[in-house]
């Protein structure tokens, strides 16, 4: 996957990832489980990587440094406006954030 931003929405068991390019077209979207996350980013090529702030967060900007992305944790209150109306489910958040 070729991504400039990578816009990670993380929850107990699945992840959903919003990835977009230089000029903001969407390259991808997936949902990976817990246990597949360290190997996804660790294939992808160093970007730029958006989290929700929450109590998890720090843990897996930790996690996802270790193979060179550029992690920034986001506070909830300025994802909210970037929700798309009606649309309130994981895939959704990460392409907010």
């Amino acid at each position: 996957m070729e991504a400039a931003i990578i816009g990670l929405d993380i929850s107990k068991h699945v992840f959903h990832i919003h990835a977009v390019d230089g000029q903001g077209q969407v390259t991808g979207r997936q949902r990976l489980r817990r246990g597949e996350i360290v190997s996804f980013f660790s294939s992808v090529a160093p970007c730029l990587v958006g989290i929700d702030a929450c109590a998890t967060a720090h843990h897996w900007a930790r996690e996802i440094r270790q193979f060179g992305h550029d992690v920034r944790l986001i506070p909830p209150a300025y994802v909210k406006p970037y929700l798309r109306r009606g649309a309130k489910n994981d895939a959704a958040d990460a392409a907010a954030i």
